[in-house]
């Protein structure tokens, strides 16, 4: 744990809600320190309830998303008015649902930090009612607490506790939703190496009821990388073949039928057929090469600094295959970027952070 860190977000936290009470503070911590598994049974019980509260919100203008001391975001209720469906911030609520078995550990850590803050005047509360009402709190062991009624007067709070791994996309889950209010949706997810593309797919899957395509799947056979090819700007992946197989049918509403690249024989697999589903996803560097761009009706560029993502490719592959990423794909995919100027013509930029 980081104390400065929790230092800082408790005295900003005071700073936005200067009517909170001890309970409050605990609540703030409880919740970053165990999320919100406490919470969720089911979820249709999930999204009735997020309904009910939401029609009884004031619907005032609001930052959506306020970030706890850990892994997870309150997410406001007010993100509704963005264009996110009730369902996918109730997904998104269930999907956060995990137990931190460090969490009895981690809260005791916060709790000293707020004792040194009251100590040295960064947090203005009594210190004798504090000293009360953490000890009451202790007593039964830390339950799940509500917040206080002067602060349920003074802010009226109406918000879910989310996991950060998915309060950092909510953006990207208001422009999903809002597509698909208006029909079915292709997007894409452009990036370099190691930049976390599969990951976000992975998580839009997670989330919705969706077909994912991976570029990965596309590359070129042997005969196929001659030196005229591999010398054209994003050629060494089969853009003729992910057209028919891919994109083609997609915008004829069609079965998808394609095969696989398998790396391991340098031949393609057999062929795999997929439905069509109201969202698609495209994952992978060269998937907005100019000439697939028009099919999508959004783009994502995954823009990750060169350290880190050396970092990355070095934790995950051998050093022979990282040599290969350092020496061959991220020089033609940066001779890609560079001469199309993907990342511009992308419909939004992600800095990935570490």
């Amino acid at each position: 744990m980081d104390k400065n860190k929790t230092r800082e977000l408790l005295i900003s936290h005071y700073k936005t809600y200067p009517e909170l009470q001890a309970e409050d503070i605990f609540k703030y911590i409880f919740q970053s320190s165990f999320g919100c598994e406490h919470l969720v049974s089911n979820e249709g019980l999930v999204l009735e309830n997020i309904k009910k509260e939401y029609d009884a919100l004031q619907k005032t203008k609001t930052p959506i998303k306020e970030l706890l001391d850990g892994s997870y975001s309150r997410v406001q209720l007010s993100c509704l008015n963005e264009g996110l469906n009730a369902e996918t911030l109730a997904k998104l609520f269930c999907l956060s649902a995990k137990k931190e078995p460090d969490g009895m550990a981690i809260l005791k850590e916060k709790i000293s930090v707020i004792k040194s803050l009251i100590a040295d005047g960064s947090l203005p509360l009594d210190r004798d009612s504090f000293d009360l009402s953490l000890n009451k709190w202790e007593s039964k062991g830390y339950p799940a607490i509500r917040h206080s009624d002067t602060f349920r007067s003074a802010y009226n709070p109406a918000y879910r506790v989310i996991d950060n791994r998915y309060a950092d996309y909510l953006q990207i889950f208001i422009k999903i939703d809002a597509l698909l209010s208006k029909g079915s949706a292709v997007v894409a997810i452009e990036g370099g190496s190691a930049s976390g593309k599969t990951t976000l797919s992975g998580i839009l899957q997670s989330v919705y009821d969706c077909n994912v395509f991976h570029m990965d799947d596309f590359f070129l056979r042997p005969e196929q990388r001659t030196a005229q090819r591999l010398a054209e700007v994003g050629g060494n992946v089969d853009r003729e073949r992910f057209y028919d197989e891919v994109l083609l049918p997609l915008r004829q509403n069609k079965t998808v039928c394609y095969r696989k690249f398998d790396c391991s024989t340098q031949t393609l697999g057999q062929p795999i057929s997929v439905a069509p589903k109201k969202l698609t996803i495209i994952e992978g560097a060269y998937s907005m090469h100019p000439q697939f761009e028009k099919y999508y009706d959004l783009s994502l560029f995954l823009d990750i600094d060169p350290i880190y993502q050396k970092e990355r490719i070095l934790k995950r592959n051998t050093k022979q295959l990282a040599k290969r990423f350092f020496e061959e794909w991220i020089p033609l995919e940066n001779i890609y970027f560079s001469q199309t100027q993907i990342k511009s013509r992308c419909s939004e930029s992600i800095i990935i952070k570490q």
